[in-house]
């Protein structure tokens, strides 16, 4: 039998399975927490300058007086001034180490396995996370944020990969989508933490503790079955899916694979393979161009939603909140074969693009149709689409070479996280151009995504070969086969060369 009969032999989303992606979701509110930090601890409270007079020769110099009761990065090494940079460039160093993180470990756990880089990347982001809330000083703190930013950045690209390869394929888009959810969750608790728990120092402590948790709950997670079955692994892939059964109440069953045509010796696609396979090199393309420009959207979109002053726990709150409604939005219209993964992200896309062009002719404030409420509404549709492509792009690679996809994809849109905060300054040029360019951002993405074929209801490739297959071929959409079948002569014709 082939992999996807054997889970439906064992169960594709039986109670262990259940129990297994309950783990790793909850992983993704610590992992949100981390995301999340230097809002709170690089929090900038209100302050003004004094002048003081010193020595017999009377030099006045300037002191810095804190005038809200705040305790953070700020307040501890006076961040202000001509220093104040140095809270954004933390964050940025967090991220960059996500962007780094994407790369290295995305192609590191195909080579090697999902478990090993796993486990790795979240013991040495828990060990970090305690060095961020012990630092000595903001360069110790600045180092421990990129360390947890590459750990973060590897280990939540294998976690997101595990959910989808763990059950059935038909439970994809469900795994995915709470995967997800659960993360914006995680911002407005990390919120409601950061309220109760105000000095840095033991925030960042808090925040970091659940991992160690999770960590001792996710030694005990099996190796990825669909990863051994990709390569050649065959054996230790039934006994897993063997246990499955077991676990899942449907006593012992003995699976038997079909041979997947990897060997355990045979060496494992890289990197490269995106470029040089004419069908993937097509489908990355388009799917890096998709991720920085829901990126660039999603950030930009925050942004603007978050100039309004008030409470900083509550803002950061409604930043998770006003997503939820999009997850079961996605879900709903990705399972609709009239609409399925490729068209649901493309009009989520467009839709994102309008609200961004609409925003330009609404007055800012004062109505209930007002650039914010518009603003909100684009981050509700770029959001959906953020969730779909997440779910759409493991779907499109084969099992055998998904974490690298995956990373690729995944380091093009911290390429658009990183460029989002500039477009405001675009302003200079004329007050609508940051919104013109999130328009057509997000309107191009959603057209090419169309280029791309549908996944809903069909079988996930395993191997490479398996995307030359006749029966694979079959199932895509006969204008994208044709532009693939394109790319394969024209290679072949190379080849021959």
């Amino acid at each position: 039998m082939d992999l996807e009969e054997a889970f439906q032999v064992v169960g594709e989303f039986g109670s262990h399975q259940k129990r297994m992606i309950t783990v790793l979701v909850f992983l993704q509110i610590y992992m949100a927490c981390q995301s999340m930090l230097i809002i709170l601890v690089g929090a900038v409270p209100e302050y003004h300058i004094e002048p003081v007079t010193e020595g017999v020769d009377g030099d006045v110099t300037q002191s810095v007086k804190f005038t809200e009761d705040v305790n953070s990065i700020v307040t501890e090494w006076y961040l202000v001034k001509h220093q104040a940079y140095k809270v954004n460039l933390a964050g940025s160093l967090f991220f960059a180490g996500v962007l780094i993180g994407n790369v290295v470990f995305g192609p590191l756990s195909d080579k090697i396995g999902r478990k090993p880089v796993f486990l790795t990347g979240l013991f040495f982001e828990v060990l970090f996370g305690y060095g961020t809330a012990l630092a000595p000083s903001y360069e110790a703190f600045a180092v421990s944020r990129l360390l947890v930013g590459v750990m973060n950045g590897g280990m939540a690209l294998v976690c997101f990969v595990l959910t989808q390869e763990y059950v059935g394929k038909s439970y994809w888009a469900m795994t995915g989508t709470l995967t997800n959810m659960t993360f914006a969750v995680g911002i407005s608790l990390f919120a409601a933490l950061g309220y109760y728990v105000r000095p840095w120092r033991n925030l960042a402590t808090a925040a970091n503790c659940p991992g160690l948790l999770l960590f001792l709950l996710c030694v005990t997670l099996p190796e990825s079955p669909r990863w051994l079955y990709s390569r050649g692994y065959t054996e230790k892939a039934e006994d897993i899916l063997q246990d499955f059964a077991l676990r899942n109440g449907k006593g012992r069953i003995v699976v038997k694979l079909r041979r997947a045509s990897s060997s355990p010796n045979s060496s494992s696609p890289g990197v490269f393979q995106l470029v040089t396979h004419p069908v993937l090199r097509w489908r990355t393309v388009v799917l890096m161009y998709v991720w920085y420009a829901c990126s660039l959207v999603y950030y930009g979109l925050t942004l603007n939603a978050g100039e309004d002053k008030g409470n900083r726990y509550l803002s950061v709150a409604m930043y998770g909140l006003v997503e939820l409604p999009a997850y079961p939005l996605c879900m709903y219209f990705i399972n609709k074969p009239w609409a399925g993964r490729r068209k649901s992200m493309a009009n989520f896309l467009a839709f994102a693009g309008i609200s961004c062009l609409l925003t330009m002719v609404v007055p800012v404030s004062g109505s209930l149709l007002s650039a914010t409420s518009l603003a909100l509404v684009g981050k509700l549709m770029v959001s959906a689409a953020f969730n779909i492509v997440y779910v759409y792009t493991s779907e499109l690679y084969p099992t055998v070479i998904r974490n690298a996809g995956l990373g690729v994809c995944s380091m093009s849109c911290r390429v658009g996280g990183i460029l989002a905060p500039f477009v405001p300054s675009m302003k200079s040029l004329h007050t609508s151009m940051p919104f013109m360019v999130f328009c057509l951002s997000g309107i191009s993405a959603g057209c090419l995504g169309l280029l791309l074929p549908e996944t809903l209801n069909k079988p996930a490739a395993e191997t490479l070969d398996e995307l030359h297959s006749p029966s694979y071929q079959r199932i895509l959409e006969p204008q994208v086969r044709l532009l693939e079948e394109k790319h394969l002569t024209d290679h072949n014709e190379d080849d021959s060369d």
